[in-house]
């Protein structure tokens, strides 16, 4: 208003010193002019100086009137954008005090706040999304869910801040087959969206979804969604939960099945060979992976395979046991390769060569394992004495390592 009264000033003092200079200018004349108009019957008669100084003023006064009339037409229409961004900045305001107050954990305050503004607001996308994560904060899930669904209804289709927020919710709340659903509908929208991404991965493993896990996999390479010693870890874990949940079927065909479609570099690490391996023997399939055996110790000493070598029911034993005699070159003080050499030489009816081994394998390092191959060996040769003082120091020896057990698991707690 004040802006507008002093252009209207400075443009009467422009007229004034307009007309006034031309007057000044007129009257230096010895005779400055007179007009003659006629209308009808009536004349007029005025000197050149008045109706200049009349058209001056007169147009002043007529651009005034305009003007005024013009912003009395727009008033109406300015009232209105003047009103909606005074409603725009109080809910720009309230997204700020909102904001605060869930930093500040008023959760209630928050809600309240941004609602109230979020329909007059320029993002009410982030006043519902902010409204829902409060909401929830305060266990108001019902509320959080209707706050949600107002969300989407300010967004697109392919907007996927909704989604993320509503999963994001869904797992802190442990509704993960919420979240799975969510995220893969997001996940159809944008494969590659990391944040996504992260989340589903999180959602399977709470789940224990490993196959939905697997076929996650290459997408999180990928895009680099997690670090690369992450992915591999992930990696070994989906594929030893998936291989430990064919075996239980025990079945050998869906074992070699699943075990054909892991990838190379994840079966060469000793432990998922180890479970291949032990599965395919409880499931009468130990003859078929023999040689793969035998070619693992061959080429990574594990003693880990040497005990599963040791329990596969071969077709020749004697060849089983010759293969295992030549690791005692490179290896003549392991305790687990000899008692593995006596449990294959009792399979070969060889007692007193499995005696020997057995026993090199207690003198070396007692295990409960070797003293019961022996104890069973002295019961079958029907020396009852000698297999009763083998059970009593395996007995012993069980009962030894459940004590220390016991103890170790006090002093971890007691720490």
């Amino acid at each position: 208003m004040k802006k507008n009264s002093i252009y209207f000033l400075s443009l009467v003092i422009s007229a004034g010193t307009l007309a006034y200079f031309i007057y000044a200018w007129l009257t230096g004349y010895e005779s400055p002019g007179y007009l003659l108009m006629g209308f009808g019957h009536w004349s007029f008669e005025t000197t050149a100086v008045v109706f200049i100084t009349i058209q001056i003023f007169s147009f002043v006064i007529f651009y005034i009137i305009f003007r005024v009339l013009g912003l009395l037409l727009r008033w109406p229409s300015k009232a209105i954008t003047r009103r909606q961004n005074s409603k725009v900045d109080r809910s720009q305001n309230a997204l700020i005090q909102g904001l605060v107050d869930s930093a500040a954990g008023n959760w209630e305050n928050a809600e309240k706040v941004l609602i109230r503004h979020a329909a007059n607001s320029g993002a009410p996308l982030l006043h519902y999304l902010t409204a829902a994560r409060a909401a929830q904060s305060r266990g108001a899930i019902t509320a959080r869910d209707e706050y949600l669904k107002q969300a989407a209804a300010q967004s697109s289709d392919t907007n996927i801040a909704v989604g993320l927020t509503q999963a994001e919710l869904n797992l802190s709340e442990k509704q993960f087959d919420d979240a799975v659903k969510t995220l893969t509908k997001l996940n159809t929208i944008n494969p590659s969206h990391a944040s996504v991404l992260k989340l589903l991965h999180q959602a399977y493993q709470s789940l224990g979804d490993w196959e939905g896990m697997r076929k996650l996999l290459p997408s999180l390479h990928k895009n680099k969604v997690l670090m690369e010693v992450e992915v591999e870890i992930l990696e070994r874990e989906t594929y030893t939960r998936l291989l430990k949940k064919v075996a239980k079927k025990e079945k050998v065909s869906e074992i070699q099945q699943f075990w054909i479609s892991i990838p190379s570099y994840i079966q060469k690490l000793n432990e998922v060979r180890s479970i291949y391996f032990a599965a395919m023997i409880v499931a009468n399939g130990g003859a078929e992976i023999e040689t793969a055996v035998v070619d693992s110790i061959s080429e990574n000493w594990n003693e880990t395979l040497l005990v599963i070598f040791g329990n596969i029911k071969s077709n020749h034993y004697v060849n089983q046991l010759l293969t295992a005699e030549k690791w005692v070159a490179s290896h003549p003080e392991n305790a687990v390769l000899l008692r593995m050499l006596g449990k294959i030489s009792i399979k070969c009816d060889q007692p007193d060569k499995a005696e020997d081994y057995l026993s090199q394998s207690i003198a070396l390092q007692p295990t409960v394992a070797a003293y019961q191959l022996l104890g069973d060996l002295f019961y079958n040769k029907n020396d009852k004495n000698k297999a009763s003082e083998c059970y009593k120091y395996g007995l012993e020896l069980a009962s030894n390592t459940i004590e220390d057990n016991v103890e170790k698991i006090y002093s971890d707690t007691t720490l």
